[in-house]
């Protein structure tokens, strides 16, 4: 009463066709991936506000504001200290509005309202250092002289 079916096994050439098959396609989909990364994010970032400007500093200043970040000095070691704000304000190719310039993202979402954010150091006043050391470079290295940044409408 019981029929017992027998196992449909393969020939070594549907096999190999089968594998075959699958290799095109993982390689079609690897191929989109590449495409997508490479040629469609950034015409969609141009399109978008994003890309590269000229851009010209207007002015370089700290805040009085100070604010904390954490600092490690080994695995037992860990504190908090404070740095003051840096603002570098500039005037892009893009846009007539001054704006003010972040290093990164990472940095825009750290701290949207400091230009530069320094290495956490243990001390207050190293930190003040570093941000004055920024601020020369910026007023004496840099000064007036326009350099390529990447301008974002929508982030500012």
């Amino acid at each position: 009463m019981a029929r017992s079916r027998a196992a449909y096994e393969y020939t070594e050439a549907e096999d190999k066709s089968m594998r075959l098959g699958f290799l095109l396609i993982a390689a079609g989909l690897l191929s989109l991936l590449g495409l997508g990364c490479c040629w469609l994010r950034p015409a969609l970032q141009e399109r978008g506000g994003g890309g590269s400007a000229n851009c010209t500093v207007l002015a370089v200043r700290q805040l009085g504001e100070r604010f904390p970040c954490t600092f490690s000095c080994g695995a037992a070691c860990r504190g908090t200290a404070r740095y003051p704000c840096l603002q570098v304000l500039v005037r892009t190719s893009r846009s007539s509005a001054p704006a003010l310039l972040h290093e990164d993202e990472r940095q825009l979402r750290t701290n949207p309202k400091c230009s530069y954010i320094p290495p956490c150091a243990r001390d207050d006043q190293e930190n003040s250092e570093n941000v004055t050391y920024k601020q020369r470079y910026w007023k004496e290295k840099v000064g007036s002289q326009p350099f390529t940044c990447y301008f974002n409408q929508h982030l500012r």
